[in-house]
């Protein structure tokens, strides 16, 4: 990696935008990179909008502020696309990835991206995945699978272990969950487009 990655998440209080942040950083950081996951909110409270963020790099990160260019963005929920914030920033060459059933071409007309825009659209259905595989609608671990897929930022094997190994942490004994989370990110991964 020669430059800094910096990652925007979009999501709703109760989803986990923070959460897919914090494992996607010590995920990172398990594989030697240096990083940084933070939140920004308002009134915190179930459903209301929620940003994080990431800073990915080979070298120290001495920037400390909201990230306002980010190279990828993820998006827990697509109804916060109608706020006009989820393309704000984003360069031309950036990636977006949302959580929705819908084909990438379709969430490409809706974010309002012409066909002149470089700007790569992914799509996968993570509410479903986890409601598979979790048992709940929580689609941050899944977003996590997509996320690595559409990018290469990580390895999923890397993803994966670290993952399952900050699970045990908080669900040992509820292995169902640490499985089922395991699942989502690999079938989001297999599965996004």
């Amino acid at each position: 990696m020669a430059r800094m990655l910096e990652v925007r998440w979009h999501g709703r209080g109760g989803q986990g935008a923070k959460t897919a942040a914090l494992l996607f950083a010590e995920a990172a950081a398990a594989a030697g990179k240096r990083v940084q996951a933070f939140p920004e909110y308002g009134p915190e409270r179930m459903g209301a909008p929620v940003t994080s963020y990431n800073r990915v790099s080979d070298e120290e990160i001495t920037l400390h502020s909201g990230v306002t260019s980010p190279d990828f963005v993820v998006v827990l929920d697509a109804t916060l696309i109608d706020t006009g914030k989820v393309t704000e920033g984003i360069p031309e060459d950036g990636v977006i990835v949302i959580n929705t059933p819908q084909s990438p071409e379709e969430m490409r007309q809706q974010l309002g991206l012409g066909e002149d825009s470089k700007v790569k659209v992914f799509t996968v259905d993570a509410d479903t995945i986890s409601k598979e595989t979790i048992g709940r609608v929580i689609p941050n671990t899944p977003m996590l699978g997509a996320l690595i897929k559409a990018t290469g930022v990580l390895d999923l094997e890397d993803l994966l272990e670290d993952t399952k190994r900050k699970l045990e942490q908080k669900f040992r004994n509820r292995p169902e969950i640490i499985q089922g989370n395991l699942e989502a990110i690999r079938r989001a991964y297999q599965e996004v487009k």
